[in-house]
């Protein structure tokens, strides 16, 4: 049978165009001329106004299609959505629905496999085995087994074809390729080329329709090493304790995603499989896509792959109904992260008008701009940090309160605040306008995120796993937008009391953790050059070739100029009334580290006619926002919303540059919270990796990371010194940036301007953007020059180095690094291959070879980082987390690989093709036009760098790819940084990499 009998008709039906929708069924498109069948008709749902314009299918056997057709690019975002999450794991078998998710990339017996017959009978074994496995308890037993297992799972693994799935969705020019599971659903996610619809249908539903679960213990050690990252996740912690508080009966509380150690350690095969069989039919499956898609040929595609599929019974999931609870239940969390306290209330589930409430709640507490915490704890400095979330989920709905402390002040104190907050709702203590400037506010966030095919595609998933009619998902919209303040009032006086969970997490040393045991896997071959027969017939198919579209900076942004001089980069927004308008200077933090702290210090002041927290309704009330950000070289000024509001929102912001109030309260508070936050950020373990140790690595002592005032320095400002700062920005040379839909110059049509103050709405005339602009922009003539710009020299690394740092973890994260050349145009086509080709996804060769062939660790990377500024340096970075005993293995492993690069040209030709692909699909459009443009101007170009690796990449050979890794990779001097507890970490195996040395937190922080 032909696996692709419907590419033929591809070419003929892209050209056809799609019948409009004018009743809830439409004939799919036409078949080939030959078939003497009549077209099959397909029903579908539709729903009036639906800003997606979404069509909703349900195929014969049970399978739910969502399609929406928006042509941003040539791409289509796919989700297959399962409605089987972790509260559907058996009790006994907890973190079951996440490891089958893994175990869905495995293949089935058509993909990942040589020889089928031959892998068959030693996959049976392995199953065997695990079964008698996880009933034994005597150590010495267990151990024996394991080592049957691991020789097992050897002879298996040479039939196997490992990451065959990576690989094929690789070939067809995916991107993205992942999956999550949740406590309601696991998700598989693919962004795939609209021309590889089929290949893409044709795979889904082979690995939909079969599991095999293959290569087994060496993903069920990746799942380990995913625990032992959550182990070291202290907010992970955190809400796993807040929920066992919330629901000590539901599986929500009772369970967790990643399953318990006892679980993990003991897998059965057999229960997975069960699993499988019972919530992967297609009656409890969804297909969400969104993306440049024809709705009546893709359906057909679908049909012809998924509809072959049987449905099945679905196991009923009966909630477990939680007692109300009467009185705070407390817990403490200990671990060496800052100090918080989280508060946590329980509702019903998602499709209750009380999860709506809550939500509305939930934003009038925190909105970013104008809600109660956002104002009278953030705006006014009470605590360090402060914000509020809902989690929605079928069942049940969490509202949870956060917050840290400042430095002093206690968790009960920040607790307090928190529900002191709620009780201002329950008085009414807020303005009338802010529901409905909320409701507003949130129909704009949806406008801007449907620009998105994820975002359409992720909500076709969250109505499908909530069990909503289509109509009815989006019904809730409108019923969000008829709460009224007397509504939420009530229910907060009614709902919240002292009916909540209280976790205090605090930091120490955890003594109740327990890492997973590291077992004795012998690494399985990977069998790169191998291809399963079904890889080869897909790969084989020809599709339409799409053609990549690059940027032409001179056509695609218009250059205007200002009165004053000023330059302006103009990109037309047609799809929308939001707009986005930027001020960028080419100054930074390295010429004055106080530039910083002056953007920070402006979210705290207001002007003569506003005070701090009014300035910040007003902004609200007009559906726009604000920000001041400053970084080593640049500083951006930023104002965003709705373009018919940018008059009045730019005169206000404007107003705010040029006259901000000094505020001596406000500054001596935001200094105490910046050295509180200092203090908190050498506890966090992300922030001494990735920053402070990389940026000592790269430039010594000092360095970016380290440029900053010192404490006295801080406590020394006086108010003045900051507002000048902002109050000079506009008087340096600078660039305005805008996306949006106003006309460059010259009168708009007719705007209606809509206020939440009570004075209704007013009809203007909206100006053009230069004028706007011209009338609006202060400015001094003339502007003053730019600073010139104050780089940090890089060091060389001239010797082999390993600096370290203790941390208490039960993992341990290791980066090398090593310096390469400095930037060059000429190299980005050779790099941007040997990155797909060596450690740039999960088909790649360290993915292969750490995680796949020796399970040594759950996340590892490895990538020749360009830089992003002309005459600076390009440098290797490889990452690994490994649990601490597993760290010697796992860095000779990445060192070698480093040394000599495995030769696999079927893995080339993929990288080759993912990376011709992901161009000729890729569109650069909106607001990231104009960013494009400023990225390339930084590396001193005036073209699409994008068309130099289209043409040159797929045209390098393994032999110029491997001169260009012995030349710049092998045997480079490198800098391994390492993050682990002393207690754990083998320094004799450090010490083979280079001198040793331990760094203190002051060493790499600067204080």
């Amino acid at each position: 049978m032909l696996l692709f009998p419907a590419l033929a008709a591809l070419s003929l039906t892209q050209c056809q165009t799609s019948k409009p929708a004018v009743s809830s069924t439409a004939p799919a498109s036409t078949t080939p001329a030959a078939s003497p069948a009549q077209p099959k008709e397909y029903k579908y749902e539709t729903v009036a106004g639906d800003p997606l314009k979404a069509r909703i299918y349900t195929l014969d056997n049970g399978l739910t299609v969502y399609l929406s057709d928006y042509k941003d690019a040539p791409r289509i975002q796919t989700y297959l959505a399962v409605r089987a999450g972790s509260k559907n794991d058996p009790a006994s078998a907890t973190g079951l629905a996440h490891y089958l998710e893994h175990m869905v990339f495995k293949g089935t017996s058509r993909l990942g496999t040589q020889n089928w017959a031959a892998e068959k009978p030693e996959l049976d074994k392995i199953e065997a085995l695990y079964e008698v496995y996880r009933t034994q308890t005597d150590a010495a037993a267990r151990k024996k087994l394991y080592h049957q297992i691991d020789s097992v799972s050897g002879v298996a693994a040479k039939y196997a074809v490992a990451n065959e799935y990576d690989k094929v969705m690789g070939a067809i020019g995916a991107k993205g390729s992942n999956a999550y599971t949740s406590v309601e659903q696991t998700v598989y996610q693919e962004d795939i080329p609209s021309n590889q619809l089929e290949k893409w249908a044709a795979i889904q539903s082979e690995r939909l329709g079969e599991l095999v679960p293959r290569l087994f213990h060496t993903e069920l050690e990746a799942v380990y090493e995913e625990k032992n990252r959550g182990l070291d996740n202290d907010f992970s912690k955190e809400y796993e304790a807040l929920n066992r508080s919330l629901y000590p009966t539901h599986p929500y509380g009772t369970q967790t995603t990643i399953g318990t150690i006892q679980h993990l350690q003991n897998p059965s095969i057999t229960e997975i499989k069960k699993y499988f069989g019972q919530y992967y039919g297609p009656n409890n499956v969804a297909l969400c896509l969104s993306g440049d898609l024809d709705y009546d040929q893709t359906i057909r595609v679908i049909d012809q792959y998924f509809g072959k599929l049987q449905s099945r019974p679905v196991p009923a999931f009966t909630p477990a109904q939680e007692a109300p609870l009467t009185a705070p239940v407390v817990q403490e969390v200990v671990g060496p992260d800052a100090e918080n306290v989280m508060v946590g209330f329980r509702f019903p589930g998602t499709t209750t008008h009380e999860a709506l409430l809550v939500r509305m709640i939930d934003k009038v507490l925190t909105n970013g701009q104008a809600g109660l915490i956002d104002l009278n704890l953030n705006q006014q400095q009470k605590v360090l940090q402060a914000t509020s979330f809902a989690d929605v989920n079928n069942d049940y709905t969490s509202h949870v309160l956060y917050g840290t402390p400042r430095q002093g002040q206690s968790l009960a104190a920040v607790r307090d605040l928190l529900l002191a907050q709620l009780e201002e709702i329950k008085q009414g203590n807020f303005p009338d306008w802010l529901i409905p400037a909320i409701i507003n506010n949130e129909q704009l966030q949806r406008t801007k995120s449907y620009e998105s095919n994820e975002a359409r595609a992720g909500a076709f998933v969250a109505a499908f796993v909530a069990r909503e009619n289509w109509q009815d998902f989006l019904a809730q919209y409108e019923e969000f937008g008829k709460i009224t303040k007397a509504e939420v009032v009530a229910f907060a006086k009614q709902n919240y009391g002292p009916n909540y969970a209280l976790i205090y997490k605090r930091t120490g040393k955890d003594l109740t953790t327990a890492k997973v045991v590291k077992p004795a896997i012998t690494p399985v071959p990977v069998n790169r050059d191998a291809a399963s027969a079904f890889y080869q017939e897909v790969t084989a198919q020809k599709a339409p070739e799409l053609r990549p579209v690059f940027l032409d900076y001179k056509k695609d942004i218009q250059e205007l100029k200002l009165a004053s001089g000023v330059p302006v980069y103009y990109t037309r927004n047609t799809e929308n009334q939001l707009f986005n308008l930027y001020y960028v200077l080419d100054l930074g933090t390295n010429n004055d580290p106080r530039l910083g702290l002056a953007a920070d210090y402006l979210q705290y002041l207001g002007t003569d006619k506003y005070t701090a927290a009014q300035l910040q309704q007003e902004f609200y009330k007009l559906g726009c926002s604000f920000g001041v950000s400053s970084g080593p070289d640049r500083v951006f000024v930023s104002l965003s919303g709705l373009d018919r509001n940018l008059e009045p929102a730019l005169q206000l912001f404007e107003s705010l540059l040029a006259n901000p109030k000094p505020d001596a309260a406000a500054l001596k508070n935001m200094v105490a919270g910046t050295l509180k936050a200092r203090k908190d950020a050498k506890l966090n373990k992300q922030v001494i990796l990735q920053q402070a140790l990389v940026n000592y690595a790269k430039y010594g002592p000092k360095n970016p990371f380290t440029s900053q005032l010192s404490e006295k320095q801080l406590k020394a400002l006086k108010p003045q010194d900051l507002t000048a700062l902002t109050k000079k920005l506009t008087s340096y040379q600078h660039r305005v940036l805008y996306y949006g839909p106003r006309k460059t110059a010259g009168p708009a049509a007719e705007v209606t301007s809509k206020h939440y103050d009570g004075t209704g709405t007013e009809e203007m005339q909206a100006q053009g953007l230069t004028d706007v602009l011209n009338q609006l922009h202060k400015t001094p003539a003339p502007l003053l020059p730019v600073p010139a710009n104050k780089d940090f020299a890089e060091l060389p690394i001239n010797s082999r180095q390993v600096y370290w740092v203790d941390y208490n973890m039960v993992q341990a994260e290791i980066l090398f690094l090593t310096k390469g050349d400095v930037y060059d145009k000429a190299l980005v086509p050779t790099t941007s291959l040997y990155n797909e080709y060596f450690g740039g996804s999960m088909g790649s060769i360290v993915f292969q070879e750490l995680r796949e062939s020796k399970a040594l660790a759950y996340a590892v990377s490895s990538s020749y980082a360009n830089a992003s500024k002309l005459g600076r340096s390009n440098y290797i970075l490889s990452y690994i987390g490994a649990q601490s005993d597993k760290v010697p293995e796992a860095m000779a492993g990445m060192e070698a690989l480093l040394t000599d690069m495995p030769v696999a040209e079927a893995n080339l030709q993929i990288a080759k093709d993912a990376i011709r692909n992901s161009i000729a699909t890729e569109r650069i459009t909106k607001a990231d036009i104009l960013f494009s443009y400023e990225r390339a101007k930084r590396l001193g170009l005036d073209y699409d760098l994008r068309r130099d690796v289209y043409e040159q990449a797929p045209n390098l050979t393994f032999a110029q790819l491997q001169q260009f890794q012995q030349a710049k990779i092998k045997g480079q001097n490198q800098t391994i940084l390492v993050i682990g507890s002393k207690d754990r970490l083998n320094f004799k195996e450090l010490a083979k990499y280079g001198q040793l040395h331990q760094l203190t937190l002051k060493e790499i922080f600067g204080y």
